[in-house]
Order: structure tokens, then sequence, then C-alpha cells
């Protein structure tokens, strides 16, 4: 009878031994492409063409190429105060909508080689594109649709060219993170000298689904960014923050009078919320420059933001799912401004003091609704993204507890989605045991990618409750994490 219990019993802990499924996803969800631009979070998007030497914004066009000459440019330099900044990314405006290339194209005699840069031997893509790999950030481009000075802009031949500038980046200048479409289209410009004003069927004339089956083929791994996003969508501001509820997911919705959407013709006011099970995985970039404009002009020397406003920026792109896009604008000489690199040094500062120390690390974290030993709640603080913490496939609202010998003292809580299964949650409770009961901290809508929450103040505690308060299937975590803000 005994030799029969023993085999019984180790029969019934092999059943409930056996190593649980992985949840199945749901929803939309990501690809490859766009998991990497997630782990990129922060990067720059440079802006420098004549229209720097202009002091304009927008370029007309017509800027003689012998303006550009940045004696002292240095992309190194440039580089490493992004670096400094916490910055994992750069996107070089290759061409705005001066049509001005920064390349040595063959498409137009409108290009850095007419300038006296490098005695007119110089290709600043690749100077920006090789430093960026030396010092170990991904480079990506943005080349404008718009061009102000081609003669043929608005003509099929424009087209042709403009797919050739795009072949000529994706060959020359390796492999790609993102390549970036403004929506700007169509309007006054120089054009050869015509100075006229053209105007372009925004859905028909760029043929995009021609143009981007060539970043499909030549950059499989570049995400391509526009308003209503392939890979990545706009945020639907220039002040670089989503909303407080932000989906990964989204569905446009075509502009009023429009039957479909297109680039720059939609309806963009659902772009800081995206849309709860959505069509498609498109999360937000949150675009702001770190300046007052995108270009550098000296009088807004003292409208540089400053390590906490970035900061706070940060809280409210990345910390929403998203991702920020920090404008930068090297001035004439082809260098920083020096409040500019000190102010990138300085959020760079914040966000490394802020996030060294995760006090999670320290608790005993518990959960009576963990899915299996391959699921355990140590992959909450293992700084692996491919592992996670999992619910039961009947658990939708589970608790994770962290309970600590010691008081701990923070005030910034992330919250990260183990993504490549869907953005599941719906909303979230955080409360601090005190006093002998449960005490509401924070709450939360939206995860994904990241939530990071800034409390009002510090808590001081030895036991915390994550509560998922709504969620329409089983829950996953990558990460949980409790830190302590720094000071600049």
């Amino acid at each position: 009878m005994k030799i029969l219990f023993a085999i019984i019993s180790t029969l019934l802990f092999s059943m409930t031994s056996v190593a649980q499924p992985a949840p199945k996803p749901f929803g939309a969800l990501p690809s490859d492409r766009q998991l990497k631009w997630h782990e990129t979070e922060v990067y720059g998007l440079i802006h420098f063409t004549p229209t720097t030497f202009e002091n304009k914004e927008w370029g007309y066009g017509d800027a003689d190429p012998k303006i550009f000459n940045p004696t002292q440019f240095d992309a190194e330099k440039i580089v490493t105060a992004l670096k400094a900044g916490g910055l994992k990314g750069v996107i070089l405006v290759a061409k705005h909508h001066d049509g001005f290339a920064l390349w040595p194209t063959q498409t137009t005699n409108y290009n850095i080689t007419a300038s006296p840069f490098r005695n007119g031997k110089g290709d600043l893509v690749k100077e920006v594109e090789q430093a960026c790999r030396k010092y170990g950030l991904k480079f990506g481009v943005y080349c404008s649709p718009w061009d102000r000075n081609n003669p043929v802009y608005g003509t099929p031949a424009y087209v042709d060219a403009y797919r050739t500038q795009l072949k000529e980046l994706y060959t020359n200048y390796g492999e790609l993170f993102m390549s970036w479409h403004d929506g700007a289209n169509g309007g006054d410009g120089y054009y050869g000298g015509a100075r006229t004003t053209k105007k372009i069927d925004r859905a028909t004339y760029y043929g995009w689904d021609t143009t981007w089956a060539i970043t499909r083929k030549m950059q499989p791994n570049a995400n391509i960014f526009s308003d209503i996003g392939w890979d990545v969508r706009w945020v639907g501001n220039e002040r670089g923050f989503a909303a407080e509820t932000s989906w990964a997911t989204f569905t446009p919705v075509p502009a009023e009078g429009e039957s479909k959407t297109v680039p720059g013709q939609l309806d963009d006011k659902q772009n800081p919320f995206g849309t709860r099970n959505g069509n498609n995985w498109v999360p937000a970039e949150c675009d702001v420059p770190l300046r007052k404009g995108w270009f550098y002009h000296p009088e807004e020397k003292d409208k540089v933001k400053s390590p906490a406003q970035l900061f706070d920026l940060y809280l409210k792109s990345v910390g929403r799912g998203g991702a920020l896009d920090l404008g930068i604008a090297p001035d004439t000489r082809g260098l920083l401004a020096e409040e500019d690199v000190r102010s990138l040094e300085g959020f760079g500062k914040i966000l490394n003091a802020s996030f060294k120390k995760n006090m999670a690390e320290l608790a005993t974290i518990t959960s009576k609704q963990t899915r299996g030993k391959a699921f355990s709640t140590k992959n909450l603080v293992d700084d692996n993204t491919k592992s996670y913490w999992a619910s039961k496939d009947d658990d939708h609202l589970p608790e994770i507890v962290f309970d600590w010998k010691e008081e701990v003292e923070f005030d910034l809580i992330r919250l990260r989605e183990f993504i490549p299964l869907g953005q599941r949650i719906e909303s979230v409770e955080i409360a601090s045991f005190e006093n002998g009961a449960w005490k509401k901290i924070a709450t939360a809508t939206s995860i994904g990618a990241a939530r990071i929450i800034l409390l009002d103040s510090p808590v001081k505690s030895k036991k915390v409750k994550i509560n998922i308060v709504s969620s329409p299937v089983c829950v996953t975590f990558s990460e949980i994490g409790f830190y302590k803000k720094s000071e600049f």
C-alpha cells in the first residue's frame, strides 16, 4: 500500500509540475522592429540645412548653397552630447522642405557638393552615421517628400526622383532604425525659380504603398514614421507628450470629408490616445524641439528646455508607452550651443540617477495567481526583457505583493507589460500597507511598453500591492520597479 501511495503521489506531483503553456497573444502585436524601437525610448531629430544659416524655421528652397559652411562641424561632439543626455538614437534630416540634400545625391544639383563644406566633397549624412556607429547610437533618416526647390515637384518625375533619394539613403548608410516622413506636402516655393504654389493630391501623388515597399525591401528593420503611422504614429502635437491613457494599438480615422487616411490627411485628434483594440500596433512618437524651434535661432538662447522639463516630458512620453523624439539644432558653427549641451547632460544625469536602483530587487515578491515556475515573480526583477511574469488564464485581476524587511522610500513606479503578447491591462491600482491597512497611492490605465508613475510625494513602506482592476484576459508583466527620483 505504501508503494502504491508513493507511485500515486509521484504521478500527481509530475502532473502539477508540468510546465504551464505561455498565455495566448491578445489583440494586435508589435513586430520585431517595433520591439527594438520601444527599447530605444529617447532619440534625437537633427535639423541642420541652409535654413540654419538663414535663421528661418522653413526654407523656401531658394537659399544659395554657398551659405552652408559650418566650418567647425563635428558629428562626434554632437553625438556624444546626445549620448550623455540618455538618447539612444539619431534621426538626421537628410533633406528638409527646402530640398537641400546633405549627401552627394545624383537626383539634384541642390546638394552638399554645391556648398563650401569639405571643399565640395563632403557627405554630412555619412559623418553623422559614422559617429552614431562609433558611439553606439542607432541611426535613421528623414527625407522630406515636399521639395520647395525641385522644379518638377508635382509631376511624376519628382516621385521617381524622391524614391531614388530614398534608395540612395537606404543603400549607403548602413542599417537604419527609422525612415521618417513628414506630413507637410505642397505649397509655395522656389521650384527652380518659378516662385509659385504647387498643390498635389496627398492621397495619390506619392504612391505611398509603392514608396514604402522600397523601405520594407531595402531596410526591413527601419520603422516607418508618418502622421497616421505605419510602424510609428505622430502623437498629434509637437509638445512632446501623449495622453494619460495612450494605447499602442491604433486604427486611423480619415479627416472630415475624406474617404481614406493618408499622411497629413487624417483626424489626428485620436493620435494622443490611440485606439483600444485597434487594428494594428502603431505606438506614439512624442516629438518636441529642445529649443523653441526645430532649427537653431540665436535669439532663442534662453528658450532651451531645462533638465527638469525634459524629465517631465520623458514621464509623459516614454512613461506613457511611447517614445520621446527630441529636436536637436546645431548652430552655424556646426556644433551644439553650450546651453543645449548643459541641458542634455543634466537630463542624462537625472535619468541615470533616478533609475539606477530598483528597490523591487530587495523585496520578496509573491502572487497567488502566478501561472507557473516559468513565469515566476523573479522574472519581474531579472533585467531580462525576454522573461516575464504571467497570471493563470482565469485570473484576469491578479495581485502582486512586494514585501521588504526594511522600509523603503520611493516616488517613481515603473510597470512594463510583456508586449510581444499584446497590450492587455486596462487599469491598475497600487496600494501601500500602512497602519494595518492598505492605502491606495496610485492608479493608471494603459500600461504597454512602459507606464511610469510619479507620485505627488515620496512613500515610505515595507509592503506594496499591485492590483489589476480591469483586463479582458490574463496578465503579463516583464518588469515592475520602484525608484526614487533624483534632483538635478
